[in-house]
């Protein structure tokens, strides 16, 4: 195992847009929906984990370890949320230790060293920054499907008390079954389209010194910055 391509379906009840990843992920409510992955290119396997599959062992071994890749398309998001994941899994983060000076105790994220960006890719040759956009650039033969945004609306994002819908905040998979075995299928795709992005890119590979700096930008992400909250007040 060398690389992992990874996408992910997620609930929350903070807003993704205007918080950002960080507080979406760190919210009591917050849940991974289904884990879609491919190792070494192979063929997609998609765990639903809100029907209580498990991601396999070796696929939770390999998400801390940083001589295998893990890709994704906007990897910052799979990150941080696959950190809370393992977090709450009680699995430890290391090998990867923040040796920061001010940083404290073990990494709270997976170490970015370990992961790749496929919209970092993109934009290194100036294409599209959505999945969508660089999947119809380069014309390839699995597109994002359009379907995804109204099921991430449904399943994704708390939903407003109605009288139809019994008063309920939520919608989870019993609610439509027929709307997630779709959603599994779009989870399904995203992966196979983020790896057609790579194989289409393969001979313009992005050059070190950028993967250096993406890694830097997110650790600077991941380890915020310090107020002195005196000096505030």
């Amino acid at each position: 195992m060398k690389n992992i391509s990874i996408d992910i379906e997620t609930f929350s009840d903070i807003d993704l847009n205007k918080c950002g990843v960080y507080k979406y992920a760190e919210s009591p409510n917050f849940e991974i929906l289904l884990f879609g992955y491919a190792v070494d290119g192979s063929n997609v396997q998609v765990i639903d984990i809100t029907h209580g599959e498990q991601i396999p062992a070796e696929i939770l071994d390999a998400l801390p370890n940083d001589a295998i890749t893990k890709w994704a398309f906007n990897a910052n998001f799979e990150r941080v949320c696959l950190s809370r994941y393992l977090r709450d899994l009680g699995i430890s983060l290391n090998p990867f230790h923040d040796n920061h000076p001010l940083s404290t105790g073990c990494a709270r994220f997976l170490n970015p060293k370990g992961w790749k960006c496929s919209m970092v890719w993109a934009a290194t040759m100036g294409l599209p920054l959505s999945l969508k956009g660089v999947g119809a650039v380069l014309k390839l033969e699995d597109q994002k499907m359009d379907e995804g945004k109204a099921l991430i609306k449904y399943f994704s994002v708390p939903c407003a008390p109605t009288k139809i819908n019994g008063g309920r905040s939520r919608n989870l998979p019993e609610d439509a079954l027929d709307k997630w075995s779709v959603f599994k299928t779009y989870n399904k795709r995203d992966v196979e389209v983020e790896m057609g992005i790579k194989n289409r890119l393969a001979k313009f590979p992005v050059p070190d010194s950028v993967w250096d700096e993406y890694h830097i930008d997110q650790e600077i992400n991941d380890r915020g910055v310090r107020l002195d909250m005196d000096l505030v007040q």
